[in-house]
């Protein structure tokens, strides 16, 4: 059981049976004599994706989530489903385009660090690296001498994902993508 003094982003818990992930927490420290310290915490349905914010009190308990956490090889998408191996038992599993709207921006095949999320044998959620490796496909072409100024251009990735880039940077260049953020961090070496 985790106290509410214990909760960070990024632990998971049950909350009426349903996985959830810590997005944010917020400590409140009482003025008035007698109140208790109170935690307000964000969470993401692991399931659903759906947002919940809750306040609790110093002390309460919230049960730990019954998540395992396996590697897993993205293989191929079709029309409405994306398909993954797991790395373990190697069975074949698929998530939704629906499912997997913003994480679709940076799958691409031979792409590592991927961990899904089982909760009680079913796939429920994709958990990608902090960065990624994806190439430009389309872009305007480079401006010789820009490389010193801070204006950008839109540049499309291999996946589809559109991206600000500074101007210096060519097509079929190697770029570093956040995850979390979705934006460009610096030339792949």
């Amino acid at each position: 059981m985790y106290a509410t003094n214990e909760l960070k982003k990024g632990l998971m818990v049950e909350i009426e049976g349903v996985p959830h992930v810590i997005e944010a927490t917020q400590t409140s420290s009482p003025t008035a004599r007698g109140g208790n310290t109170s935690h307000r915490i964000k969470f993401r349905n692991l399931k659903t994706g759906q947002r919940l914010e809750k306040t609790y009190r110093s002390g309460e308990l919230l049960q730990p989530a019954n998540v395992d956490q396996r590697p897993v090889t993205y293989l191929y998408s079709d029309a409405d489903t994306f398909h993954f191996m797991d790395g373990e038992t190697y069975e074949q599993f698929g998530f939704s385009r629906e499912e997997l709207e913003w994480e679709a921006k940076f799958l691409r095949e031979g792409l590592e660090g991927l961990r899904a999320m089982f909760h009680d044998g079913v796939a429920i959620a994709l958990a990608l690296p902090n960065t990624v490796d994806l190439a430009i496909t389309e872009t305007a072409p480079a401006v010789k001498g820009n490389s010193a100024t801070a204006r950008t251009k839109a540049a499309t990735l291999e996946t589809g994902h559109v991206v600000q880039v500074p101007e210096h940077i060519d097509q079929d260049t190697r770029l570093v993508i956040d995850t979390r953020t979705g934006e460009f961090v610096s030339r792949a070496k």
